[in-house]
């Protein structure tokens, strides 16, 4: 990657498949928020439940190689369990979280080792941990019929923890603008994307991490780059702060296992509904190289694509991203 990314690039124009996407920018992050009542706050109640008095309080908890990994743990019912992308945090649910808890839902969400307010670990910032730190997770906590919901880099951890862990706990899953079943262009995967593009990430991220972080939600990620796209200077400001409180080593490293990590066999072992949900827009995980691969492979999928959507649309489309996954968690 010879130049640095601006607010002003496109990782991937429209109609443009991934050989096509600019080398000057990518990712794999999730969406930031919006206030509740852009979430459909019309529909949804205004009472929370409370479950303070049913379960101890806590908001950690250590793994096998004493990671402190950091969640948020509201509600009653049935468990919906959300993991966010790179390089942000549990916060960036929290648009869905609030919609959710306010329908009757348990909503947990957790920061990934190395992000947020989890430990800043020197190693272990591959998938394999991942998906483990979220077995942890869930065995912790004792979830039954839990419905896990990925986006970006957390819908890759939502595969290899399927993959790997097995569906015991679990009765549905979602993959929203998710990184499956494989970002790199290999031999296998001609239309991924070259490796050059996510060294050259690094490579920014390693120069000026705090510029690049503010370059990449103001440009493609929510599609605020795109022609008379209102951009919204929360949204972009809410990113990099989750973006800045995670650690650097982290990041640099989640790089490599977002975009070199192989999900086709997590995804081919995966028994349980999936929704696929990814924006046909998406400059970052590139609609045709995605999401409708995925939806192949699993063996119970349903892709649901979104025309003009971008790769942040929970957030900047979270009326119909949460009504859509309202209506799938109730089938």
């Amino acid at each position: 990657m010879s130049k640095s990314f601006t607010m002003r690039d496109s990782l991937a124009p429209r109609g443009l498949g991934r050989r096509q996407v600019l080398a000057g920018a990518s990712g794999a992050a999730v969406a930031i928020v919006f206030a509740a009542h852009s979430a459909g706050a019309e529909d949804t109640p205004h009472k929370f439940n409370s479950n303070s008095k049913e379960r101890k309080v806590m908001d950690t908890i250590t793994t096998k190689d004493g990671t402190q990994i950091y969640f948020k743990d509201w509600g009653t019912g049935q468990p919906i369990v959300f993991s966010h992308g790179w390089p942000l945090s549990a916060d960036d649910w929290d648009t869905q979280m609030l919609f959710f808890l306010g329908h009757g839902y348990r909503v947990i969400a957790h920061d990934r080792r190395g992000h947020g307010r989890s430990s800043q670990t020197g190693d272990g910032h591959d998938m394999d941990h991942y998906a483990d730190d979220l077995a942890a997770l869930t065995a912790h906590l004792d979830l039954k019929s839990a419905i896990h919901v990925g986006h970006s880099t957390g819908g890759g951890e939502v595969a290899r923890y399927l993959g790997r862990h097995g569906e015991s706990r679990v009765a549905k899953a979602v993959l929203i603008s998710a990184v499956p079943p494989l970002m790199v262009k290999t031999a296998g995967n001609p239309g991924g994307l070259p490796k050059e593009v996510f060294d050259g990430l690094q490579a920014q991220l390693a120069a000026n991490r705090s510029q690049f972080y503010r370059d990449l939600p103001a440009g493609p990620f929510y599609g605020f780059n795109r022609p008379g796209a209102k951009s919204s200077e929360a949204i972009i400001q809410n990113w990099w702060r989750q973006g800045m409180m995670g650690g650097a080593k982290a990041h640099y490293d989640g790089i490599v296992a977002f975009s070199q990590t192989d999900f086709t066999d997590d995804l081919k072992k995966i028994t349980v509904p999936v929704l696929v949900m990814h924006g046909e827009d998406d400059q970052i995980v590139p609609y045709a190289d995605a999401g409708p691969l995925s939806a192949k492979l699993v063996k119970n999928g349903t892709l649901k694509s979104y025309k003009g959507f971008p790769h942040g649309m929970p957030t900047t489309e979270a009326p119909t991203i949460n009504a859509d996954l309202l209506a799938f968690i109730k089938e």
